[in-house]
């Protein structure tokens, strides 16, 4: 009865909007009336999911029996829930369009997501589930481990020694994060991860072509603004992906069958970054899960997420840990920026260097850290540092929280206003 409630609801929705103009044609009157039927079924979803998440989930994996990605787990609710979450071709009529000009239908994503996460029983099948390798990496692992070097387009790899040295290469946008950038850099960490000849891996953004910067290497300008605004930036496939998939891999390693599973159910390595120029935004996020921070003393950290709108992905959830309560507020909420050279620059940096020895510096602290008890002391460090529970929890929240943010006003407007400043 509740699942016929929610999937007629649903499909008047549908309808109603279907004779709407598009959202940035509708009048406040339309926008309102748009609004109330958006509302209430994303209630009705709600209180469904509060009550039968795990049968969905069970079903959807075949009783925990199959392992599935977020975008596997969100076509096949639409296929076996009608009127659960948005059917895959609303979904491809979105990506269509501007972000300003969708629907925003990956909210109703969001409610699933939240609902499962949120979950004590299916939420650490599913992030179990976004730990194991991607197929792409084991097409190519026997090529990385034959050649020690792949370009994987956004981010090259390359095997020195026992260092997997991953560089961003997005030259033409200062190494700001995109759909095809997530997907390179998981693809990177699990090859690193994979590759029995690695034990240290080191992430370092490349030389630039951007006029302002051109030939200066640049650790990273955050997410994509202009593909956000274009409407190329999706929660599934960036957003959640990118949190669960390769920074959490960063952290609790890599979950695959290993001759040493009784001792530890992933593969993990020491990571070290180095930072060049600035790490802004998703940037700074990455700071917090490497092992070793080393930046050039030129260089600089913010997390300008109150300004674009956004929540900063997993930053909320790590940065007190680090900062504090209070410089962690400055930082988010008001984008306070800190520079290499000040005392607070600690909070991020281990240790900085004139730029043009940056690379050496680096190369010294993938030597300290390849070591078998850095392992060990590492993960002991995560669990007590960051129990797996207790970020199950945060990315429950954030799915929702997040969704919402994509599609709200005050976003879209600072969206076009930061593109307009960086260009």
């Amino acid at each position: 009865m509740a699942a016929r409630s929610l999937a007629d609801t649903a499909d008047r929705c549908d309808e109603l909007l279907a004779k709407l103009p598009d959202p940035t044609g509708r009048t406040p009157e339309e926008r309102a009336v748009a609004g109330d039927a958006k509302n209430a079924v994303r209630a009705l979803r709600s209180r469904y999911l509060a009550v039968h998440a795990d049968a969905v989930y069970d079903r959807l994996t075949e009783g925990h029996a199959v392992e599935r990605r977020l975008p596997g787990l969100a076509g096949l609710a639409a296929q076996e829930f009608p009127g659960l979450v948005p059917t895959a071709e609303q979904i491809r009529a979105e990506r269509a369009r501007p972000q300003a000009d969708k629907e925003g239908r990956e909210i109703d994503q969001g409610i699933l997501f939240r609902a499962l996460l949120r979950s004590p029983r299916s939420g650490p099948h599913l992030v179990d589930s976004m730990l194991r390798p991607t197929q792409r990496a084991l097409e190519l692992l026997p090529e990385f481990e034959r050649t020690g070097e792949l370009d994987l387009g956004s981010v090259r790899i390359e095997r020195r020694g026992g260092a997997a040295h991953l560089t961003m290469c997005r030259d033409d946008c200062l190494n700001a994060e995109d759909e095809a950038q997530v997907e390179d850099m998981e693809t990177a960490v699990d090859l690193a991860l994979l590759d029995p000849g690695v034990r240290v891996g080191l992430l370092r953004g490349g030389p630039m072509s951007h006029p302002r910067y051109l030939h200066r290497r640049v650790f990273s300008a955050g997410i994509n603004l202009k593909s956000l605004q274009a409407g190329q930036i999706s929660l599934v496939d960036f957003l959640l992906r990118r949190e669960l998939g390769y920074i959490n891999k960063l952290v609790r390693g890599l979950l695959v069958d290993h001759d040493r599973s009784w001792l530890s159910r992933t593969v993990e390595k020491p990571w070290v970054a180095a930072v060049d120029t600035f790490a802004i935004g998703g940037g700074a996020q990455l700071l917090l899960v490497f092992d070793r921070v080393v930046a050039g003393e030129d260089a600089y950290v913010s997390l300008p997420a109150a300004q674009e709108g956004i929540v900063p992905g997993a930053a909320n959830f790590r940065l007190g840990r680090f900062a504090g309560g209070r410089n962690a507020r400055q930082l988010i909420l008001w984008g306070r920026r800190i520079r290499a050279g000040e005392p607070d620059a600690r909070l991020f940096i281990d240790e900085v260097a004139d730029p043009r020895e940056l690379g050496a510096l680096a190369e010294r602290s993938v030597d300290r850290l390849d070591s078998q008890a850095v392992v060990t002391n590492r993960r002991m460090l995560n669990l007590a540092e960051e129990p797996v529970e207790g970020f199950r929890t945060y990315m429950a929240e954030f799915a929702l929280q997040q969704a919402v943010r994509l599609y709200s006003e005050d976003v879209l407007g600072k969206v076009g206003r930061f593109t307009a400043a960086r260009t």
